[in-house]
């Protein structure tokens, strides 16, 4: 089942009703309308986005949200997002899970997280290839990545790939505070870090524990790995707007309403195709699979362009953590 993704930008009351979502708009009496109260089953609910400074939000409400598996996100006055809120357990056999995760070796991350660089620049040499870009260097990169990525090819990916995919006319350049269309791409990677992080924790793991990316300051180290190959599905969608000549100077609601659709973007698997929130469970599972030992590789998506290349790509990378 696909969860909902609710997103408030306007003052409102959320509050908890025989297991539904009360929301209350008091805008919408200003304006004239005669119903300003919706309800919405707390169970359809997976991320919830609070991105005005007059919501209110009851504790019951919150309990029940995160006591069903619900991510909630909290934005500025700036309109992004800053925080976020996950259920402490997730899962029916957590404490077995978090000590798989936490006793894994050195030898597995570092093949996880080359089965993580792979994926993403397939995914990002797709991109290029539906767009004309050249991008057969970008295959071969993907294709000599080794266990923990020592020649650092993602980054010499990244660097050809944010180069070339944007209208040369943009001038762009990638970087959190810099000029649009960075503003979107920011927005639809939180969305997508809250997706992985709410999938992790229902597949009973730590976000906090990453196979790559280690900063003692940020919470959700793993799922800022495992959102890696998932990274260029947001890009798609900010390029489809700016292709379309829409104003993505500012983040306005109709921009939002697009960037918040990656949760039902389709994305492509060995096996078939589900809406990206789906998916995302596929990869999870599998991740606790590779730290069972039950598994010898992760789950990604690949763009459906080099579906043909995904086991040619697999056969010559299943773990071998004896490496």
């Amino acid at each position: 089942m696909i969860k909902r993704t609710l997103h408030f930008s306007n003052p409102a009351y959320l509050s908890l009703q025989q297991n539904q979502l009360l929301i209350d708009l008091p805008h919408l009496k200003l304006l004239g309308e005669k119903e300003s109260k919706k309800a919405v089953p707390i169970e359809d609910i997976g991320i919830i986005i609070l991105d005005h400074q007059q919501i209110t939000i009851t504790h019951g409400c919150i309990a029940a949200l995160l006591q069903n598996n619900a991510a909630i996100i909290t934005c500025n006055q700036t309109h992004h997002p800053t925080g976020m809120m996950l259920p402490i357990d997730g899962n029916d056999i957590q404490s077995e899970r978090f000590r798989y995760q936490i006793d894994a070796s050195r030898p597995l991350k570092k093949q996880l997280w080359q089965l993580t660089v792979q994926a993403k620049i397939l995914n990002q040499a797709a991109v290029l290839y539906e767009r004309g870009i050249a991008c057969d260097n970008m295959v071969y990169w993907a294709h000599s990545v080794r266990s923990g990525d020592p020649d650092n090819y993602e980054a010499r990916a990244a660097a050809y790939y944010w180069k070339n995919v944007f209208p040369k006319k943009l001038q762009f350049f990638r970087g959190r505070e810099g000029d649009p269309p960075n503003n979107l791409l920011n927005y639809g990677y939180a969305i997508l870090r809250a997706i992985v992080a709410r999938g992790l924790v229902s597949s009973g793991l730590l976000p906090t524990l990453g196979i790559h990316h280690r900063n003692k300051y940020n919470a959700y180290c793993l799922a800022d790995d495992i959102m890696e190959p998932y990274r260029p599905y947001v890009d798609q969608i900010v390029l489809g707007i700016i292709d379309r000549g829409e104003n993505f100077l500012e983040l306005g609601g109709a921009i939002k309403a697009q960037l918040l659709g990656i949760a039902t973007v389709d994305v492509h698997f060995e096996r078939g195709t589900s809406p990206l929130m789906v998916g995302l469970q596929q990869t999870t599972a599998s991740l606790v699979k590779c730290y069972e030992g039950t598994a010898r590789r992760i789950n990604y998506p690949l763009m459906k362009v080099f579906d043909s290349r995904r086991i040619s790509l697999y056969k010559r990378n299943d773990l071998d953590v004896g490496d």
